[in-house]
């Protein structure tokens, strides 16, 4: 297993430590579990850099690397619904877009896969998960210091346009890769 690999593998090992630190209440344990996230994180943008740089791109790592991703992400914003100082319900409406659009695009993934197609991340994507990941830990952040509510507002705006890059990002994604929807054409 290469290092990029072992990256995805530390992320998603990374998860369940972050659900304790979200759940188990110290001071400033919302804030430690940021911490987490962000490193887990980190470890996305790494791995890539690694993988592409160093031609180190394997089939295990195209499963596992957007696995890890979504399970990180998915985890952590079904967590910060349920306390409502950190997300109200209401914002559960964007999570549910965001969730939503992740398992649209591992749909199309996985049709792409069985007809040998690789579908890459465009930029829109990218970006896109800069801001959940960084709407992700500014909320976090924000639920240990609720009586300053400026941090909140950040996160909430961030999750926003997060929520908004989620949609144009997935249309784009369908729109450019409409091809894996055609029908194959069966041998006569």
């Amino acid at each position: 297993m290469n290092l990029p690999n072992k990256l995805s593998v530390l992320r998603i090992l990374m998860i369940p430590v972050f659900a304790v630190l979200f759940y188990v209440e110290f001071p400033y344990h919302y804030t430690v579990s940021a911490a987490v996230f962000a490193l887990a994180a980190s470890t996305d943008f790494i791995d890539g850099y690694i993988a592409r740089k160093y031609n180190m791109v394997t089939n295990l790592g195209k499963f596992l690397d957007p696995i890890a991703d979504k399970v990180l992400v998915s985890t952590a914003f079904v967590l910060m619904l349920t306390v409502p100082e950190i997300l109200s319900p209401l914002w559960g409406i964007a999570v549910a877009v965001i969730l939503a659009r992740e398992l649209i695009v591992s749909g199309f993934r996985t049709v792409a896969a069985s007809r040998n197609l690789v579908l890459a991340a465009d930029k829109v994507g990218k970006i896109k998960t800069v801001f959940q990941d960084f709407s992700i830990v500014v909320l976090l952040v924000g639920g240990d210091f609720v009586s300053v509510s400026a941090i909140n507002i950040v996160g909430l705006v961030l999750l926003g346009i997060a929520a908004f890059l989620t949609i144009v990002s997935g249309v784009n994604y369908i729109v450019k890769n409409r091809q894996v929807l055609k029908e194959e054409k069966k041998d006569r």
